[in-house]
C-alpha cells in the first residue's frame, strides 16, 4: 500500500494509541463494588479530570470528590470538584489541592470507599512538603530533577521522600476506608507505585535509594532538603503496613496496550508494524540517534524489517538541560532523529507525548523526514545548533512541523512512530 499523506497516517496512529487509553472505556472495566458507606473520589494527574468525568458517567451511586489536574486540562464534572494547578513546576494551587485531598479522606470508616484516579503528572501537581520544608524547597527539588536527566523511577523515589502525600501517604490517611486505585501508567515497566509518585500506592524505594540517585546524577538540592532525606522522618510507609491491607490497585491503561492499538491501526491501513519496546529510557537525543540508525538500515538495506513498515516504540526518555531553549523530550528526540536521517528518502516520523503536551509549550511533539534538516537550514535555523541548545521546539516551529493535538485526556507516556515507505 502507498501512503499518500504520511502526516495523516502518523496522526491516525497516534489517535489509535490515545483511544486505547480512553478513560470511559477503561474505567468501566474496573469498577469496584459499591460500599455500604460513602464513595469518595480523589485523583491527580494530567488525565485525572477526564477520568473523573468518565467515572461520573459509569458509577451507579452517590459520589463526592476532588481531583487536581494541569492548567487547561479540566473537564466538566457534576459531583467531583476539579482543581487546576501548575505542571511541571509546582505552585501554590497544587499545594492547596494537596491539603484539601488529605482533608477529604479524613474521618472515614471501614464501610467507606475511596476511589483514586491517578495518572502521570501527579507528582508536580501534588506538592506537599514535609515538616520543616517549604513549597520553595519542593520547587527546587522538582527543577533539579527535571534538569538532571534521571529516569522517572529515580525522580519519583526522591519526590516521595520530601512529601506528606506521596509514597502511599494519601491512602494511609484514608485508613480504615478501602482505597481502590485506578492507574493510567506513564512509567516504563508500568509500576503503579511510581505513577505520580504513588500517592495511594506505596513501594519499597528507600531513603538510601533516593540519596544514591541524588549522588549519581549530581543533583544540587537545598541543604534543608538533604537534611530531611538523611533523617528517619523522611521514611515512607512500607507496603506491608496494615493500612494498605484492604486496598486494590488496577492498571487501567498503559503504553504497551496503546502501542498494540497503534500497530493494529497501521495493519488495518495495510502497513506492517513492529514494536521495539514500550519501556525505552535514556537521553532523548541518544535514543533519537539509535532510532535513526535503525530507520536508515531499513530504508537503504531493507533490514532488519522489510519496507513498507511502521516502527513503534514507547517509554519515557529524559533531557539533560544544557541551555534554556524551548523544547521537550519528544521534540529533542525527533531533532536528533532528523539529523540522523538527513537526506534519506522515504522516512517519515512522529514523536509525541500521549497527553498532548511535550514540554512547556502547547505541542505534543513534532513530525520529521529526510528533508527536515535542509528545510530548517533554508529557514535560517541550524539543526545541530538547536539540538545543542535544547531548542527543538524553535527548530520545528521554524518549518511548521510541530504536532499540536491539544490535551488528550490521558497519559500513557511517549509514542514514537517511524514510517518507512
Amino acid at each position: 500500500m502507498t501512503v499518500l499523506d504520511p502526516k495523516a497516517f502518523l496522526t491516525s496512529i497516534f489517535d489509535a494509541a490515545v483511544a486505547a487509553a480512553d478513560p470511559e472505556r477503561t474505567i468501566r472495566d474496573h469498577l469496584p463494588a459499591r460500599p455500604k458507606g460513602r464513595t469518595i473520589v480523589i485523583g491527580a494527574g494530567k488525565g485525572s479530570a477526564q477520568m473523573a468525568a468518565a467515572f461520573e458517567k459509569v458509577w451507579d451511586g452517590p459520589i463526592e470528590g476532588l481531583v487536581v489536574t494541569r492548567y487547561g486540562y479540566g473537564a466538566k464534572c457534576e459531583r467531583i470538584e476539579i482543581i487546576e494547578a501548575a505542571h511541571p513546576v509546582p505552585d501554590a494551587a497544587g499545594l492547596e489541592a494537596s491539603r484539601r485531598l488529605l482533608e477529604k479522606v479524613q474521618g472515614l470508616t471501614a464501610d467507606d470507599l475511596v476511589v483514586a484516579l491517578i495518572s502521570g503528572g501527579g507528582s508536580a501537581l501534588l506538592p506537599s512538603p514535609a515538616a520543616g520544608l517549604t513549597l520553595a524547597d519542593e520547587i527546587a527539588v522538582n527543577e533539579a530533577l527535571l534538569a538532571s536527566g534521571a529516569p522517572i523511577a529515580a525522580m519519583n523515589t526522591i519526590r516521595k521522600h520530601v512529601s506528606t502525600i506521596k509514597g502511599g501517604r494519601l491512602a494511609a490517611a484514608a485508613w480504615p476506608a478501602k482505597v481502590v486505585s485506578l492507574v493510567v501508567s506513564d512509567i516504563p515497566g508500568d509500576n503503579p507505585a511510581l505513577v505520580a509518585s504513588g500517592p495511594t500506592v506505596p513501594d519499597t524505594g528507600s531513603r538510601e535509594d533516593a540519596l544514591a540517585s541524588i549522588s549519581a546524577y549530581g543533583m544540587k538540592l537545598p541543604a534543608s532538603v538533604m537534611a530531611h532525606i538523611n533523617s528517619p522522618a523522611a521514611d515512607a510507609p512500607d507496603p506491608d503496613d496494615q493500612r494498605f491491607s484492604r486496598n486494590e490497585v488496577h492498571l487501567i491503561a498503559s503504553a504497551g496496550v496503546s502501542l498494540e492499538a497503534a500497530a493494529a491501526e497501521a495493519k488495518r491501513q495495510g502497513i506492517e508494524a513492529v514494536i521495539l519496546s514500550d519501556a525505552i529510557e535514556g537521553e532523548a537525543r541518544e535514543v533519537g540517534g539509535v532510532h535513526a540508525a535503525i530507520a536508515r538500515e531499513v530504508a537503504t538495506r531493507n533490514r532488519p524489517f522489510t519496507k513498507p513498515v511502521v516502527i513503534l516504540s514507547g517509554g519515557e526518555t529524559t533531557v539533560t538541560l544544557r541551555a534554556k531553549g524551548k523544547g521537550g523530550r519528544n521534540s529533542e528526540f525527533l531533532l536528533a532523529f532528523a539529523i540522523g536521517i538527513n537526506g534519506v528518502q522515504g522516512i517519515h516520523a512522529l514523536a509525541a507525548d500521549t497527553d498532548g503536551i511535550d514540554g512547556s509549550e502547547n505541542n505534543a511533539g513534532a513530525f520529521a523526514d529526510g528533508s527536515t534538516v535542509s528545510r530548517m537550514r533554508a529557514a535560517g535555523v541550524g539543526a545541530k545548533a538547536m539540538l545543542a541548545g535544547n531548542n527543538a521546539w524553535t527548530a520545528f516551529h521554524s518549518i511548521d512541523d510541530l504536532f499540536v493535538p491539544g490535551p488528550t485526556g490521558t497519559n500513557v507516556n511517549d509514542l514514537r512512530a517511524i514510517l518507512i515507505r
